[in-house]
C-alpha cells in the first residue's frame, strides 16, 4: 500500500473510534472530520482511487455522515443524556467489528493488488517513446465489419535516451489496455485493474534518440493472443536501456482490444470452436501467418523511416542489418514463423510460443531461443494426467523438428517455478497470485536477462556467460541438452 492509502485506513479507524468515545465534543469531532475529508481528497487527488480500497471508502463515507450530523446536533445544543446513557454497547462493539473487518479487507485487496514500483533497468540508457498508427495497402483486413478495409496496426517504438535529456520531463502510466488484456487472460472485471495507468513506467515522451551510438540494433515484440504490445514492460525497458530499438505490435483481432489514434477500436475476436485438433491447427496456422506479415510490414515500414523518417526520431538510426524478433505464446509462435518467413530477421526468442505454418516444415536458419515454464514443461510428460491449457498434441512433434533440424544455434530453457503468464509483468501486478515461490522482481529479471544475454550474443556479438550453462543467479532455469545445440560455433 503506498503511504496515503495507509493514512487513509488509519484515520478512517481513529475517526471511528473518536464518533463512540467523544462523541459531544466538538473540537475533537470537528478536527477528526477535517482530518479525515483531508486524508480522502489528498488520497484522491495524489494517488487516485482504485477498487482496491473501496471498503475503507465506504467506512469513510458512513463516518463522514455521522461526524458531520454530530457537529450540527452539537451546535444546536441537542442533548438527550438519557439516551446517551442507554447507549448499546453491543451496538458500538458491533459496528467496531464492522469497521475493522471493512479496513481489513482493504488491506487484503491491496496486498492481492498492490500499487507496485517497477523494477529499475540495469542498462545506461533512459527510455523514449512513441506510438504509431500504421496501415498495410496491401493487405485486406479479414475480420473487420466493413468490406475492403485494409490491416492496420498500433505499434510503439521505444528508444534509447540520454539521461540528461530525459530529466524533468514526466514519466508515461501503464496503459488502460493492459487492464483489459489481464482481464480477457484470466476473467477477472477490468475494474479490478483499473489502477494500472496510475503506475509509472521509466519512460518518456517527446525525447530525442540518444546519439551516444550512430546506430542501434532493432527488436519487434509480439504479444500473446488476448494481450496487448504493454504486456512486458519490464523486458522492453531493459532491452532498450541496454541500447536496443524496441517496436512493440499490437495484432488486431488477436490482441486485447486495440485503440487506434483516429479512435476506431478493434476488439478480441474468440477463436470459434472445432471439433477436431487438426482443424484447430490449421486455423492457428492461417492466424499465425497474419501476425507474421505483419511483423515484416511493420520492418518495412522501418526500413522506409530509416531513410526519411515523419516523425523526425529514427532517420539513419536502426541497424537495420541488426533485426531480432522476440514473443510471448501467440507471439511467440509469430516469432518463429516470421524468421521462417523473412530472412531480414537476425535471430529470435519465443517465450512458450507455438510452432504453426512454414516453421514446422523448413529448417530455421537463424539463432532462435525458446523458454519453456516449468508449469507447461509438465504437460509434455507422456504420464501426466493434467495438461496445460496451452498444450496442444501437435506442439511436441513439431518443437522437436524446430529444434533438431535447425541449421543454427538452438537454445531451449526450462525455468521451474513459472507458469505460462509468468513471461509478462503479471507477477508485478499480483505477487501473491502469480509470483510462485520467488519474488517478483526475480520472476521478471529471469526474462529481462535471458532476452538480453540472446540479443546482445547475437545481434551485437557479445559473449554471453549466461547461454553457457547453468547459473547461480537464476537455479531455475535449465537449459535441455537434447536441443541446446551451437551448430555455427562447431561450423567455425
Amino acid at each position: 500500500m503506498r503511504i496515503l492509502e495507509w493514512i487513509l485506513v488509519i484515520v478512517t479507524v481513529i475517526s471511528a473510534v473518536v464518533i463512540w468515545v467523544a462523541p459531544k465534543h466538538r473540537v475533537v469531532g470537528g478536527g477528526t472530520l477535517s482530518a479525515l475529508a483531508l486524508a480522502i481528497l489528498l488520497h484522491g487527488g495524489m494517488d487516485h482511487f482504485r477498487l482496491q480500497l473501496m471498503p475503507t471508502y465506504i467506512v469513510a463515507f458512513v463516518l463522514l455522515i455521522v461526524l458531520s450530523v454530530q457537529l450540527w446536533k452539537s451546535r444546536r445544543n441537542i442533548q438527550n443524556t438519557q439516551k446517551q446513557k442507554r447507549r448499546s454497547w453491543f451496538k458500538t462493539i458491533l459496528a467496531s467489528i464492522l469497521v475493522l473487518a471493512l479496513s481489513a479487507g482493504t488491506m487484503v485487496l491491496t496486498s492481492l493488488f498492490p500499487a507496485f514500483t517497477m523494477p529499475e533497468s540495469t542498462g545506461s540508457f533512459a527510455i523514449g517513446t512513441f506510438s504509431q498508427q500504421l496501415t498495410d495497402d496491401s493487405r485486406e483486413e479479414t475480420k473487420s465489419v466493413e468490406p475492403g478495409d485494409k490491416r492496420e496496426l498500433m505499434i510503439n517504438v521505444w528508444y534509447p535516451v540520454d539521461q540528461e535529456t530525459a530529466k524533468g520531463l514526466p514519466l508515461e502510466h501503464y496503459p488502460a489496455e493492459l487492464g483489459e488484456a489481464i482481464s480477457l487472460v484470466f476473467g477477472i472485471p477490468p475494474v479490478v485493474f483499473s489502477y494500472l495507468d496510475t503506475i509509472p513506467t521509466h519512460v518518456v515522451k517527446g525525447a530525442e534518440v540518444s546519439a551516444a551510438q550512430s546506430k542501434y540494433p532493432v527488436l519487434l515484440f509480439s504479444p500473446g493472443i488476448r494481450s496487448t504490445r504493454f504486456q512486458s514492460m519490464t523486458a522492453i525497458e531493459e532491452l532498450v536501456s541496454h541500447g536496443y530499438i524496441v517496436v512493440g505490435i499490437d495484432h488486431p483481432y488477436t490482441s486485447a482490444q486495440v485503440t487506434f489514434s483516429d479512435g476506431d477500436v478493434a476488439s478480441y475476436q474468440p477463436d470459434p470452436d472445432f471439433p477436431t485438433s487438426k482443424e484447430l491447427y490449421q486455423y492457428n496456422i492461417k492466424g499465425i501467418g497474419i501476425r507474421a506479415e505483419d511483423a515484416s510490414f511493420v520492418l518495412d515500414t522501418l526500413t522506409q523511416w530509416n531513410s526519411h523518417d515523419p516523425n523526425q526520431l529514427l532517420e539513419g538510426k536502426l541497424d537495420l542489418d541488426s533485426v531480432g524478433i522476440f514473443g510471448h505464446s501467440y507471439g511467440g509462435a509469430t516469432t518463429a514463423e516470421a524468421l521462417a518467413q523473412d530472412d531480414r530477421f537476425k535471430a529470435g526468442l519465443s517465450l512458450e510460443g507455438g510452432f504453426w505454418g512454414k516453421i514446422s516444415t523448413t529448417d530455421l536458419k537463424q539463432p532462435f531461443m525458446y523458454i519453456m515454464s516449468g508449469g507447461t514443461a509438465k504437460s509434455l510428460d507422456p504420464d501426466a494426467t493434467a495438461k496445460d491449457k496451452v498444450f496442444y498434441p501437435e506442439f511436441e512433434p513439431d518443437l522437436d523438428r524446430v529444434m533438431s533440424n535447425s541449421l543454427n544455434d538452438t537454445y531451449y530453457l526450462t525455468v521451474e517455478n513459472l507458469f505460462h503468464q509468468s513471461f509478462t509483468d503479471i507477477s508485478l501486478i499480483s505477487p501473491k497470485m502469480f509470483a510462485r515461490g520467488m519474488t517478483p522482481e526475480h520472476n521478471v529479471d529471469i526474462t529481462r536477462s535471458y532476452a538480453l544475454a540472446f540479443f546482445d550474443r547475437y545481434l551485437k556479438g557479445e559473449e554471453q556467460p549466461l547461454l553457457q550453462g547453468p547459473s547461480s543467479k537464476f537455479p531455475e532455469a535449465t537449459y535441455d541438452t537434447k536441443y541446446t545445440k551451437l551448430r555455427h560455433q562447431k561450423a567455425e
